[in-house]
């Protein structure tokens, strides 16, 4: 199985969600890839947001090796669950969607079309963000393994 976090500027929603899902992963042996990108291109190449990587480091997460990538088109052949953190992130995603099978493949990370808060301009917000998106990632784990068997 193959997960693609997406957010805005992949630097700070999408690597938190993409280095807590691949520590789980790992974790549990479950041999399944994930990655992050973001619908804008500016930092392409960049490490996550330095607030983000502190505070995953805080709970036990090293998100520091990830690096900014953008989400284009050819993103839907290489994964299976494209998890986006906001209205905008599925509105853009969607756009470059060639057809049902691309658009099946693009969900929230959230249930329930929740937004994921993001945090880049508030630095307070970053914790509670980071909590949300690890207690997310435990659900998402659980849930494609049903999917898997």
């Amino acid at each position: 199985m193959k997960i693609l976090m997406v957010c805005l500027g992949n630097i700070c929603r999408s690597p938190l969600a993409e280095g807590v899902m691949r520590h789980l992963i790992n974790e549990q042996n479950l041999g399944w890839e994930v990655a992050s990108a973001g619908t804008g291109d500016w930092h392409v190449g960049n490490p996550p947001d330095k607030r983000g990587t502190a505070v995953a480091k805080e709970f036990g997460y090293d998100i520091s090796a990830q690096r900014g990538r953008h989400f284009t088109s050819n993103l839907f052949d290489e994964f299976d669950h494209i998890l986006v953190m906001d209205k905008n992130n599925y509105k853009d995603v969607l756009k470059l969607a060639k057809n049902d099978e691309q658009r099946n493949k693009v969900q929230f990370f959230l249930a329930d079309r929740g937004e994921v808060m993001d945090p880049y301009r508030h630095s307070h917000l970053f914790e509670p963000v980071f909590k949300e998106v690890e207690a997310r990632c435990k659900k998402l784990i659980e849930r494609f393994k049903k999917e898997v068997h």
